[in-house]
């Protein structure tokens, strides 16, 4: 059954390349990276297997470390994961793979000289193939989720030991995946082994047939913030007459939401206020703040842009900053790889994808910023951290974005309560630090490899 299973998913993702092919021409128009080395999806590369693989006898490991990182909060946890691969594994050789444009885009800051970045492989046995044949591998590290059935077959007969790291199992994941039990319990169960973020986690992903060997924690908790961006962004902050409150990583439909709270409210301080008055030392220090908007999608900077005029609002957009930025009723945070400089700009953080059910972006960063976070009520994404945030004091829990405007407010222009939460944000980071080095160590196992201490 697990064989037919596999071979009518092969047939049906084997028919959808031109669908796929047209919505990366789609996608392309928004976000030209998407219209980059397209043939790259479909197992086909410019550049022949000899110019991009040494003799093994140069090669420590005889061969590539893969890390596939979907998209840009995948690749960002790659990151740290990485670094730690460096250390304990010198002269490795990265090979990097991406889903979507802002994954690789972010990925590309990661490569040294003879590391590899292309996209992932569309999951048909042929392109899969093209892929390991051009490649070859010596271990694969799929980050946090992505799990390709082709793609785990393809490494089990070739011999590659294929991983998952860091791997996040909530719910809805686990009854989609007993839905097609005959082709998600093979693909699980050949994975070399698997290291989940939590003991629910790892749990869920037992009973799918996953070989689950550890509970490591959040690779995101052992992120090293940029120590410029934030400095900067700090900066930024003491020079402002109100205190800043960030919507971060917003997501489609949450920017409308916050505006229609905040018309119900109707609180002039919050809405509507002269573009002159907002850096006046006449009116800091009475209980308004000055809001910054940062969208979590590139795509969606003219449209956001567009809704808060649209609403009567003057807009200053990262993007137009020189030195400093400029009044206005909001700010507009529309540049890529700067969201530790918000966080540093920013007093508190309400969270973008937990207001509207998305399960919620990456606290874990806004936190090792010193920055607390207000969360709506839709956080699977971070169960856990999102639990151990609100227990310790660094975040704290809303039913809907009105009641998150409410307390984002009074936490802001609270001075000592915001003085006592930030206090704790930095003892909450180093509580569960550790998962990179562990995650490095077992790579370095598998592989027959003594790790570098």
């Amino acid at each position: 059954m697990a064989h037919a299973a596999l071979w009518l998913y092969s047939a049906l993702t084997w028919a959808a390349q031109p669908l796929l092919l047209r919505k990366l021409r789609r996608r392309a128009v928004a976000e030209p990276g998407y219209g980059h080395a397209v043939g790259e999806r479909f197992g086909r590369y410019a550049r022949p297997m000899d110019s991009l693989i040494p003799p093994s006898s140069s090669d420590p490991l005889g061969g590539f470390v893969w890390i596939h990182a979907v998209s840009l909060g995948e690749t960002r946890a790659a990151a740290i994961l990485l670094a730690e691969l460096r250390r304990q594994l010198p002269g490795m050789r990265l090979l990097l793979t991406h889903g979507t444009a802002t994954g690789r885009a972010e990925g590309e800051k990661l490569l040294l000289p003879g590391d590899v970045q292309v996209w992932q492989p569309w999951d048909t046995p042929g392109a899969v193939r093209r892929f390991l044949r051009q490649f070859r591998p010596a271990i694969g590290i799929l980050m946090e989720t992505e799990v390709w059935p082709n793609l785990v077959a393809g490494c089990q007969q070739r011999g590659i030991p294929l991983v998952l790291a860091n791997a996040r199992f909530n719910a809805t994941s686990l009854r989609k995946s007993q839905r097609l039990a005959a082709l998600a319990r093979p693909a699980y169960g050949a994975l070399a082994a698997v290291w989940a973020q939590t003991e629910a986690d790892a749990e869920r992903l037992r009973s799918i047939g996953a070989p689950v060997q550890s509970v490591f924690g959040n690779l995101k908790f052992d992120v090293v913030p940029d120590a410029g961006q934030l400095a900067r962004g700090r900066a930024w902050r003491a020079s402002s007459a109100r205190p800043v409150v960030m919507i971060a990583s917003s997501r489609e439909s949450e920017e409308a939401m916050w505006l229609a709270a905040l018309k119900q409210k109707s609180l002039p301080a919050l809405i509507g206020k002269a573009q002159a008055a907002i850096h006046s030392e006449a009116n800091s220090g009475d209980g308004t703040v000055q809001w910054l908007v940062v969208p979590r999608h590139p795509q969606r900077f003219g449209e956001v842009q567009q809704l808060l005029r649209s609403a009567g609002l003057s807009v200053s957009s990262r993007s137009q900053w020189a030195d400093a930025p400029e009044p206005a009723d909001v700010w507009l945070g529309d540049s890529l790889g700067e969201m530790v400089l918000y966080y540093g700009l920013a007093d508190v953080a309400l969270l973008g994808g937990s207001f509207a059910p998305l399960g919620g972006q990456n606290l874990i960063e806004a936190i090792a910023c010193g920055c607390p976070v207000v969360l709506g009520p839709h956080t699977f994404n971070f169960a856990e951290a999102a639990a151990l945030a609100c227990e310790q004091g660094v975040a704290h829990r809303v039913a809907d974005i009105g009641q998150g405007v409410e307390l984002a407010c009074d936490l802001a222009t609270d001075s000592p309560r915001l003085a006592t939460a930030r206090g704790l944000t930095q003892d909450f980071m180093q509580q569960h630090r550790g998962a990179a080095r562990l995650t490095a160590a077992a790579v370095g196992a598998l592989l027959g490899i003594t790790a570098a201490p």
